[in-house]
């Protein structure tokens, strides 16, 4: 390997500053050099303290400049399109106040016998996915029955789930008197 202060003679140090000084680029000095590299060029301009470039010195006109693009009048803004994240439309519950509290009655009620209640293993997509029981207990199970089309809850838990949000204050008032 050659050394690199050694390609450096006075001859090509003087035409590396008159290539400099007549607006040449480092890669292109570099090729005019031979055996030396662009990051050589520009290390040993850096080190002679070279500046000053023959395109500094050239005419305004001589400088090629890009067009700059007409600015557009700004418009009415873009309708922003509805986006949907899927192809499941999730159908409102209707909640009628006088078959609601009938209903609810009933299923309150009533309890989920063991033998309708699911394991993870065996809960599939139509099934109610709500909890019941200590998850950390070996009898935890899911509810395990028909559940509303797009949701994850049977009638009853998606009652639960689901509440107005009038309902809930109401609900909070009765349980504090």
């Amino acid at each position: 390997m050659m050394d690199a202060g050694a390609t450096w003679t006075d001859e090509r140090v003087e035409l590396l500053k008159k290539l400099w000084a007549d607006g040449l680029s480092a890669s292109q000095i570099a090729a005019e050099l031979g055996n030396v590299t662009r990051n050589a060029v520009i290390g040993k301009v850096h080190r002679l303290g070279l500046s000053g470039r023959a395109k500094d010195a050239k005419p305004a006109s001589a400088v090629s400049q890009r067009p700059r693009k007409a600015s557009r009048v700004p418009s009415a803004p873009a309708p922003i399109a509805p986006q949907t994240h899927s192809n499941v439309v999730i159908a409102p519950i209707s909640l009628q106040p006088a078959a609601m509290e009938t209903e609810v009655l009933v299923e309150e009620n009533m309890a989920i016998p063991m033998s309708e209640r699911v394991t993870i293993m065996e809960l599939r997509e139509s099934m109610c996915r709500w909890p019941m029981g200590d998850p950390t207990k070996p009898d935890f199970r899911f509810c395990g029955a028909r559940s509303i089309t797009g949701l994850p809850y049977c009638t009853h838990h998606a009652r639960i789930a689901y509440q107005p949000v009038a309902d809930r204050k109401r609900e909070r008032k009765l349980a504090r008197a």
